[in-house]
């Protein structure tokens, strides 16, 4: 079911439903919207016209929780499906220009596609962004854990953020206002619980003089690297578990021979270990078992206990933990 508004309209459960200028649907399908191709159902799903009807859509909705998601490139939905709200961002908080050539700003709106940046840095004679390239995400997911390749992060080349929270109100913040490691993201002084809800709704990002020519040469080869490192030709969401200190997720996979283990359509690839693909008809629950088991197997072996980086989400149902 599909409701495309303005108008006042009541969902299928009665819920009122606010008055928006984008989409709102129900029960919608999220291996639509992930990199993994795999989940369940949202029970709203929203995509904003732009970011004042994303605003006005916060500031009416009584829905809860609320998931914002870009690309779905770092996300697990579960099969069980997402209860509230998953709003969409993706080319819509698309924005993208430069501020300031001699003050070397670009801004770009949590929508926009890493790799897009990068392109649009290097094609205005400024370095710095070209690492971008190599993350399958959005702006507003990059911010959120401070995505990173090839030996930089997101949050070096941040200047500020514009932040739109819970009741629709959007200001911004210095970089100076978080505290940023490796993957991870949090404001140094939270005023209060409210803060806790609030979303990237973009980024200033301050780069450095370059050459456009140098800067593009630098993108392909790093596209080119990743290419002969990662499964770019199968579904998966990047890097699962984040490296621990002084070493790398992918080794200790490895050395668990846990390369090409598969539970359902779900298989630990064996091009890069610390990615799982999906063949082709994987369950999320597939998913998260071959997740347990890596942890629980790396764990055993190593004594390494693996966080993992992507988010997951929603009801899990039960794990199907049965073989392929």
């Amino acid at each position: 079911m599909r409701f495309d508004m303005p108008g006042s309209e009541r969902g299928i459960e009665g819920e009122a439903l606010p008055s928006v200028r984008g989409e709102l649907r129900t029960h919608e399908p999220m291996s639509k919207h992930t990199s993994w191709r795999a989940g369940g159902n949202a029970e709203y799903f929203y995509i904003p016209a732009d970011k004042d009807d994303l605003a006005q859509f916060l500031r009416q909705t009584q829905l809860e929780p609320i998931y914002m998601v870009g690309l779905g490139s770092n996300l697990l939905v579960r099969d069980g499906g997402v209860p509230g709200i998953v709003v969409a961002l993706h080319a819509r908080l698309n924005d993208l220009w430069l501020v300031d050539q001699s003050e070397r700003l670009i801004y770009a709106g949590a929508g926009v596609a890493c790799a897009k940046i990068a392109r649009f840095a290097a094609k205005h004679d400024l370095a710095g962004a070209e690492f971008l390239a190599g993350i399958p995400g959005t702006v507003g997911g990059a911010l959120a854990m401070n995505a990173g390749c090839f030996g930089v992060e997101t949050w070096k080349i941040v200047e500020r953020v514009e932040i739109i929270n819970r009741s629709g109100v959007i200001f911004d913040r210095l970089a100076s206002d978080y505290e940023t490691g490796y993957r991870s993201v949090r404001l140094r002084y939270p005023e209060n619980d409210e803060s806790r809800s609030e979303w990237f709704a973009g980024c200033h990002f301050r780069l450095q003089q370059g050459v456009q020519a140098e800067s593009r040469e630098r993108i392909k080869q790093l596209l080119a690297q990743r290419m002969a490192s990662q499964p770019l030709d199968q579904p998966n969401a990047g890097s699962v578990f984040r490296n621990p200190p002084g070493d790398y997720a992918a080794r200790l996979i490895e050395s668990c021979d846990l390369k090409g283990r598969c539970i359902g359509g779900a298989m630990v690839s064996p091009k890069h270990a610390n990615f799982i693909v999906n063949m082709g008809n994987a369950r999320a629950s597939n998913i998260e078992a071959l997740i347990l088991l890596i942890q629980d197997r790396v764990k055993q072996q190593t004594g390494v206990e693996l966080i993992p980086e992507v988010r997951m989400i929603g009801d899990a149902g039960r794990l199907h933990s049965d073989d392929a």
